[in-house]
């Protein structure tokens, strides 16, 4: 059997890539270029930052497994091969998947997390500096791929850290086997703030799992505060919530939402206990309550969520508290469930190598840039990219995206 497919279209010209200057944000193939290449340097065809580009923009385009990606490779005409980097041939399936396979998953995420913040810098307005309401809010939360398996029979499970403003994911790590997302908790962090470069001020959102007193002292002491929910799996902490005098606390916030057959009213109440330790929990400078009430079909029900939160109240009014509670769920309904459907994720048997932790770093990237492009429907955007292949690449490979 043939290792490579020779062009059908003639020779290809190589393209060589265009010079970066200081006010200049680089392509994807000079970002990718800083990749450790896992593959012994003797008998090497092709360009490590080739086979990745063609894997981030094949699955911006929709391919959801790693034949597919081969099949966009294939489909394209010899001048989409020759600015992606290849000059006389391209690679057949089993070889790009054999070295997906064997990249570092975790080395690519933080790549290509900097090379989206890059672009998104680059092409947005700047904030202005007496917005002193907004934050940078990040939510943490963990994901089981389900069409995938450990050498123990177990599925790859990933922690990632989604910045709910731009939709990028900034850090994801996988979760050792036999292992749970807390003890993952500070190596993210560790990658999000070398991607920031600093976490001072930031909000870290997050589920039940993380209300532990570790995780408080953790985000504190890079100077972040913490936003997290408190149920039972924190008993004391829990009933300590409840038992507050929620009754005298006047409703600081109540928003109604309507939509789909249902009516949601959301009703936010803060307390501030200045008692060193007051709350039992580390930094907590705020007790929360949320009370969801919703009418679906005439049937109402009624649900009530405790929360406690590191900002003092003159830094974290209930509006902003009820926003920051709802973007704890935008990691879940704007990335997971879009990985799952759009991208189908769990029906991915991936299963060799770090093979599932990688397609997932790629699908992280193929929303979060179609989210910094203004899309809000990531479908179609995907089916867009697929109609028009030298759109996403002259796109992707140049090297100022000011001028998009």
């Amino acid at each position: 059997m043939p290792i490579a497919v020779l062009l059908p279209h003639g020779p290809v010209t190589s393209v060589a890539p265009a010079v970066v200057t200081e006010h200049e944000q680089p392509g994807l193939l000079a970002t990718l270029a800083v990749m450790p290449d896992p593959r012994d340097p003797r008998g090497v065809r092709y360009p490590l930052a080739s086979v990745l580009a063609v894997a981030v923009c094949a699955v911006m385009a929709g391919a959801v497994t790693f034949a597919a990606i081969a099949d966009w490779l294939r489909d394209l005409d010899s001048s989409g091969w020759a600015r992606l980097g290849f000059t006389d041939r391209i690679p057949v399936a089993s070889t790009v998947w054999r070295l997906l396979v064997r990249v570092d998953a975790e080395v690519l995420s933080t790549v290509l997390a900097g090379w989206l913040c890059a672009r998104n810098t680059a092409t947005s307005m700047p904030r202005p500096v007496d917005d002193r309401r907004w934050r940078r809010v990040i939510a943490i939360d963990g994901k089981v791929l389900r069409g995938s398996r450990l050498p123990d029979g177990a599925p790859v499970h990933l922690l990632s850290a989604y910045d709910t403003g731009t939709g990028v994911v900034l850090a994801q790590v996988q979760i050792a086997a036999k292992s749970n997302e807390i003890p993952a908790f500070t190596p993210l962090l560790d990658r999000v703030q070398a991607q920031l470069g600093s976490l001072n001020g930031v909000i870290i959102v997050a589920d039940a799992l993380h209300a532990q007193t570790g995780h408080a002292r953790e985000v504190a002491v890079r100077g972040a505060h913490l936003m997290v929910t408190v149920k039972a799996n924190q008993p004391t902490l829990h009933n300590l919530l409840k038992a507050l005098p929620w009754a005298e606390v006047p409703v600081g916030d109540r928003r109604r939402d309507h939509g789909h057959g249902r009516q949601e009213t959301r009703t936010v109440k803060a307390l501030t206990d200045r008692t060193p330790g007051g709350l039992g929990f580390p930094h907590a400078e705020q007790a929360v309550r949320i009370t969801r009430t919703r009418t679906v079909k005439g049937k109402t029900s009624r649900e009530t969520a405790y929360l406690v939160a590191s900002l003092p109240a003159e830094h974290a009014q209930p509006d902003q508290l009820q926003d920051w509670a709802r973007l704890e769920w935008h990691i879940e309904n704007r990335l997971h469930w879009i990985r799952d459907v759009t991208l189908r994720e769990d029906a991915h048997l991936a299963r060799t190598g770090n093979g599932p932790a990688v397609a997932a770093v790629l699908r992280n990237t193929a929303i979060g840039y179609h989210r910094i492009n203004g899309e809000t429907n990531i479908a179609r955007a995907t089916r867009r990219a697929n109609r028009r292949p030298h759109d996403l690449i002259d796109a992707v490979t140049r090297s100022n995206p000011t001028t998009q």
